[in-house]
């Protein structure tokens, strides 16, 4: 069988939600997505970690310091073999220098095999993920839906998410996380394009509000 492509998603979502046609046309297809190559697999989580707590702009000036200290995308080996005052003087702060230390290890010794997780479930990539310092379980739903391409991640934990949920639905108030999990069965599994769609209605609506 070959892998659904985003019209197939979207053809799927207005058959299991009639209002989410005038969504699909609206903002048309979700984005195409392709699996990112293992060895871009560190880096991916790396950037993820060293984005949290912080607004766009300081993060990207902090990623673009560490990429410049490393030479190109960001590896385990690096890492580890980095002076750590190196990477520190590129604005990554002490509790994060941890977390991409932490990821590191769990990649060097193996507790983490970044080319085998493609082959892996949804849960257990997720379990082997949050088990590393730093990454929570929307971290990893997010690297799912990106570096691997799932196409049925619900991230109901997601303010964006729980934002566009009512905007579509009409709620008059944002679903609290389990609640959202059961309502969003309907639409497996292409659950990630669902996402997509509740972020865009939710940034629609912020952007009216202005």
């Amino acid at each position: 069988m070959s892998p659904s492509t985003p019209d197939d998603a979207t053809k799927h979502l207005v058959q299991a939600d009639a209002r989410l046609k005038a969504v699909t046309k609206r903002f048309g297809p979700p984005p195409a997505r392709t699996v990112l190559a293992p060895k871009l697999r560190y880096d991916r989580l790396a950037t993820s970690i060293l984005h949290q707590q912080l607004a766009g702009a300081a993060a990207q000036a902090i990623c673009r310091r560490v990429g410049e200290l490393a030479g190109g995308p960001l590896t385990a080996e690096f890492v580890l073999d980095c002076d750590p005052e190196a990477i520190r003087s590129c604005g990554v702060s002490a509790s994060k220098l941890v977390a991409l230390t932490d990821l590191a290890a769990h990649v060097a010794d193996g507790r983490l095999q970044l080319a085998k997780l493609a082959r892996l479930d949804d849960e257990v990539v997720i379990g082997q993920l949050v088990a590393v310092r730093g990454i929570g379980r929307w971290t990893a739903q997010m690297f799912l839906m990106s570096a691997l391409a799932r196409p049925d991640v619900w991230p109901v934990d997601d303010f964006g998410v729980r934002a566009g949920w009512t905007v579509l639905t009409g709620a008059p108030e944002h679903p609290k996380p389990k609640a959202l999990d059961a309502l969003a069965e309907p639409y497996r599994p292409h659950r990630s394009a669902l996402a997509w769609y509740c972020w865009q209605l939710a940034d629609e609506a912020k952007e009216q509000r202005r």
